[in-house]
């Protein structure tokens, strides 16, 4: 499957070379784009400085924009799949082999880098909420989805068309119960995250609330009066 690796990058000059530089030195078998979502800080000098391959919006879209304009690039560009890969350095790219593998194997739509497919949840504040979607998305769709707020996931061509050529489409939970719905086939393979290093994520206190009631709204509402 030819796969293209969509980095979406919001100030995160501290974090892109190091990720990067990562795909290219040791996984060069992967192209990959990252989506400069109108930093602040230095990220598209970084990237202009190493001659990375990268979009630079002028403005900051956000997360579903950044992420729109990376499937619309994959898929204007002819790929068979996509990959949401973060910029800050939490994913790993030894896994990404075995989910192209498992969308190849099990014709799914979408595949998630899950960390809980062998391993267990803790009982923590942050695991609540992860928790809480989970069981709203079985409740909504009678799939059970382990990790439904990882950031890393595989979409076909067809999940990518639908990303590319729609505005009714953000890279959440929520976007996954809706497609779930809607006929996608959904599977987890197990992977490791690393923690964040460097730079600040977008998440704090007050908005990881606000993320939560609105994901959890979305589901359980939102998205039987949403439109394909």
């Amino acid at each position: 499957m030819k796969t293209l690796i969509i980095i979406p990058a919001f100030n995160e000059s501290e974090n892109i070379e190091r990720v990067v530089g990562n795909l290219i030195n040791n996984y060069p078998q992967y192209e990959y784009i990252i989506i400069n979502d109108g930093s602040a800080d230095n990220t598209a000098a970084v990237c202009r400085k190493n001659g990375y391959n990268f979009v630079d919006l002028p403005v900051n879209l956000g997360l579903a924009g950044a992420f729109q304009t990376g499937m619309k690039f994959a898929w204007t560009h002819g790929y068979d799949a996509a990959l949401q890969f973060d910029g800050d350095g939490q994913h790993r790219p030894e896994y990404i082999q075995s989910m192209i593998e498992k969308m190849e194997n099990e014709k799914a739509d979408i595949i998630i880098g899950s960390r809980f497919v062998t391993q267990k949840k803790s009982f923590s504040p942050r695991m609540f909420g992860s928790r809480l979607i989970s069981l709203l998305i079985f409740l909504t769709t009678g799939r059970r989805i382990k990790d439904p707020t990882s950031g890393m996931r595989l979409y076909s061509r067809k999940v990518m068309e639908e990303f590319a050529n729609g505005l009714n489409y953000g890279p959440e939970p929520d976007t996954i119960a809706y497609l779930i719905n809607k006929g996608c086939t959904v599977k987890e393979v197990q992977v490791t995250m690393d923690e964040r290093i460097a730079g600040k994520s977008y998440l704090n206190a007050v908005s990881s609330i606000y993320y939560m009631f609105r994901i959890c709204l979305s589901i359980v509402f939102v998205q039987w009066f949403r439109k394909r």
